[in-house]
């Protein structure tokens, strides 16, 4: 089965073909990075204007990389949840006028459910494993027992992993995107410069749960009261020691689902999987099975979208056109206490 997958839920516009949700035949991710840079973050309007712009010429490269002519779709996924609405309309209307005129099946992909697919375009993984999903929109420890299912263990209460990442950033004038910036600075930084402070989320449900809110307040209105006196104020030491707290705070927490679940697999999905710390101090874990997207499949893109949607399509599952675009969906941010 030849899926077609659209992805445009913030800032990428991408399109891919996969086969028999294993196989990229073709993909385009095309980033608006530019666009945004002047604003040190995403204009959501910027946004769904440039998607409206670039997505039929997406497609065609992607069609023409794939070398799949659109008569040979089995089925159109596309990203309807969660995210930018004006992105996401952009998306969903192209997705639904192409199956249309194709006369293919359609079918609505949650986004973050496809990024904790996305490793599985590499090689397969087997369930049931934990899942580790960290963007700029959403942190998550969940599990998994197959493609389409999701049970959430834990959240966060106010700001995700990445949002606190990009608005550091900004603050001290790092660079944009954030989390690549504060991710090079912190290369060649001292980590124990400032011992910022975890959160203590002392109520019960909230054992996996996570806040990065107190975090960025510590780090950009509190530093004088974290620094260990000695080490250079620069922001090489600060990109580094808030890069520890924000990581560390988020595998602890996977760490005690680890150890109350006894599942050793996990899989890590989303932008911030691509940081360094996280995949080297995972993959320090000798006891796990510890599986990450390529770095390209870190960032939105569609072949997760056609991946998943391939065994939605399998199961039987098809949206009708008037299937509408969701910012968000229920439980993917937690509540305290």
């Amino acid at each position: 089965m030849i899926v077609l997958g659209v992805e445009s839920s913030c800032d990428e516009c991408s399109v891919a073909v996969v086969e028999d949700g294993a196989t990229v035949l073709g993909q385009v991710i095309a980033t608006q990075l530019d666009e945004h840079a002047p604003f040190q973050g995403v204009v959501p309007e910027i946004a769904s204007r440039t998607h409206t712009r670039w997505i039929v010429g997406v497609y065609r490269r992607a069609l023409a990389r794939a070398g799949v002519n659109p008569r040979d779709l089995d089925g159109v996924a596309v990203t309807n949840r969660p995210g930018l609405v004006g992105s996401l309309v952009v998306g969903l209307s192209f997705a639904k006028g192409l199956a249309y005129g194709l006369g293919a099946p359609l079918v609505g992909v949650n986004h973050m459910l496809a990024h904790l697919y996305a490793p599985q375009l590499a090689s397969p993984v087997e369930y049931p494993f934990l899942g580790l999903l960290v963007s700029g929109g959403h942190t998550i420890i969940a599990r998994s027992e197959s493609p389409l299912s999701m049970e959430v263990l834990g959240t966060t209460i106010d700001d995700a992993c990445g949002e606190a990442f990009d608005k550091v950033a900004k603050y001290y004038g790092f660079g944009y995107p954030g989390g690549v910036a504060i991710d090079r600075l912190a290369r060649k930084g001292d980590d124990r410069a400032f011992a910022f402070p975890d959160a203590s989320l002392h109520k019960a449900g909230h054992r996996y749960d996570v806040s990065y809110s107190g975090l960025k307040t510590a780090v950009i209105n509190q530093l004088d009261q974290f620094w260990n006196g000695a080490s250079e104020r620069s922001p090489e030491n600060i990109a580094a020691s808030f890069e520890r707290a924000a990581v560390d705070m988020l595998l602890r927490r996977l760490y005690r689902a680890v150890a109350d679940t006894g599942l050793t697999r996990v899989v890590v999905g989303g932008g911030v999987a691509a940081n360094t710390r996280m995949r080297a101090s995972l993959a320090a874990r000798t006891d796990l099975q510890v599986r990450f997207p390529t770095l390209e499949l870190c960032t939105d893109n569609g072949a997760m979208i056609a991946g998943l949607g391939y065994h939605l399509l399998r199961s039987g599952t098809h949206d009708s056109l008037d299937l509408d675009a969701s910012a968000r969906v229920e439980r993917f941010r937690s509540t305290y206490p």
